[in-house]
């Protein structure tokens, strides 16, 4: 079988612990898990050693972190992001999307970006990351899975009040998170039959009625209807049953309702080691399950695990394994 191209990781916020746990990645992977880095040498720490390459095939046999150098505006301070180089970061996005579409990488990986300062530098007109790479592909809606050896969480609705859940879920909304993660599950995960866990909304997936009344109203036809077209679905169920070790055994992925209901078990049971994918996209792109962390960035303390976990697991899904 022919091995993966490298993958593309976009730099991230220069001033956070992105270029940190990108020079630690390389330590530990090296050529393991081949990859290349797209942004400013200057950013990585002092003394990383560093391989520039001109071509991303030059990474599978680098003796250094493979950097495709991408010039930014300035140095990069640690823990003050400078919105003159919020362009850069953009630019490292869009480097990396094109690569992995043109088929020379064979997946991209992310390393967290700072919307401020890519507001404030540049205009940036995207929620977040995952937004602006769908616009990049082209791409319709997409999903935000969370993935770890013991886990896999899919929220229907993200970043919004929990007092606006009910409202913005709806039964189209939820057919198509289920849709794509089922797709998802085949396409990047290579399980043929997925099986998929649906958590109801209300405490107790509504207890009959005594508990809130979406279970009765809507959640539980749309589960069956679906489950008559093909999918393998179960629920809804208790939020508050489905993350035990027996209960996870039974499904490949839970898809929950709201934001809380996915992100705690899965931080809870893996905290370093989950990785944020997304789905829906016509290429793969993970990327750390954590933010810039200004706080402790050039300090060298920061902990790669997460990056490392994103690397490894775009790699497995790029060589289908």
């Amino acid at each position: 079988m022919t091995a993966p191209a490298p993958i593309a990781l976009s730099c991230g916020e220069p001033s956070g612990i992105g270029p940190e746990i990108a020079a630690r990645a390389w330590e530990t992977l090296g050529s393991t898990c081949p990859f290349f880095w797209i942004g400013d040498p200057r950013h990585l720490p002092p003394g990383t050693p560093v391989q520039e390459i001109s071509d991303p095939a030059e990474a599978a046999t680098a003796a250094a972190l493979p950097v495709l150098r991408l010039d930014f505006a300035a140095e990069a301070v640690p823990g003050q992001p400078d919105p003159g180089n919020a362009a850069g970061v953009i630019r490292a996005i869009e480097r990396g999307v094109g690569l992995v579409r043109a088929g020379k990488a064979s997946a991209l990986c992310t390393a967290p970006i700072h919307k401020k300062a890519l507001i404030d530098g540049a205009g940036f007109q995207y929620p977040g990351h995952t937004e602006f790479l769908a616009a990049l592909a082209g791409a319709g809606r997409v999903v935000m899975m969370l993935a770890s050896q013991q886990l896999r969480v899919v929220p229907a609705t993200i970043h919004i009040a929990l007092s606006d859940v009910p409202a913005a879920l709806t039964p189209e909304l939820l057919r198509e998170t289920i849709s794509i993660t089922r797709q998802g599950l085949i396409r990047q995960f290579g399980i043929a039959a997925p099986r998929i866990a649906v958590a109801g909304l209300n405490p107790h997936a509504g207890e009959g009625g005594a508990m809130g009344s979406e279970e009765l109203d809507w959640i539980a036809d749309l589960l069956e209807q679906m489950r008559g077209e093909g999918f393998d679905l179960a629920g809804p169920l208790p939020a508050d049953t489905m993350f035990h070790a027996a209960a996870r055994a039974r499904y490949d992925a839970a898809v929950c309702m709201y934001h809380d209901q996915a992100l705690i078990p899965i931080k809870t049971l893996d905290f370093d080691k989950g990785v944020n994918v997304t789905l829906g996209l016509p290429f793969i792109r993970t990327s750390p399950d954590h933010g810039t962390a200004f706080d402790i960035a050039g300090k060298g303390i920061a902990n790669p695990s997460s990056l490392i976990e994103a690397l490894k697991l775009a790699h497995s899904m790029a060589a289908g394994t």
